[in-house]
């Protein structure tokens, strides 16, 4: 199961990837393409050419983990910067994931309390 709470960093391919590709082929995208490590405790998030589909590869204890989400209809609001990565926070990946762009202008602001009045 999917959870952000012991996620440190999530990591976007941005442009479209090849999602034929399974564990072993996007890990070595992760190393060789982007220069991070496929085993730290991130989430590697990539998407395919019609926006309808993402791959999320993710290593926990002694193992991967690849979560695969297919669209029915309509597309994810992926970025379409050059190829490379970039760093999203857990909320905004929840938001791609519900076909939200990156950029919610209707979003509550991320709030830090000091104490509760």
């Amino acid at each position: 199961m999917l959870t952000l709470s012991s996620v440190h960093h999530v990591y976007l391919a941005t442009g479209s990837t090849d999602l034929r590709k399974s564990i072993d082929g996007l890990a070595a995208i992760v190393q060789e393409g982007f220069g991070l490590n496929p085993f730290s405790s991130c989430l590697f998030v990539f998407c395919n050419r019609e926006c309808n589909k993402i791959k999320i590869l993710h290593w926990e204890h002694n193992g991967f983990w690849l979560f695969y989400r297919r669209l029915e209809r309509g597309t994810f609001q992926w970025p379409n910067e050059s190829v490379g990565t970039a760093t999203i926070t857990s909320r905004e990946l929840r938001w791609l994931l519900d076909g939200l762009s990156l950029s919610q202008r209707q979003a509550h602001p991320i709030v830090t309390a000091d104490s509760v009045v």
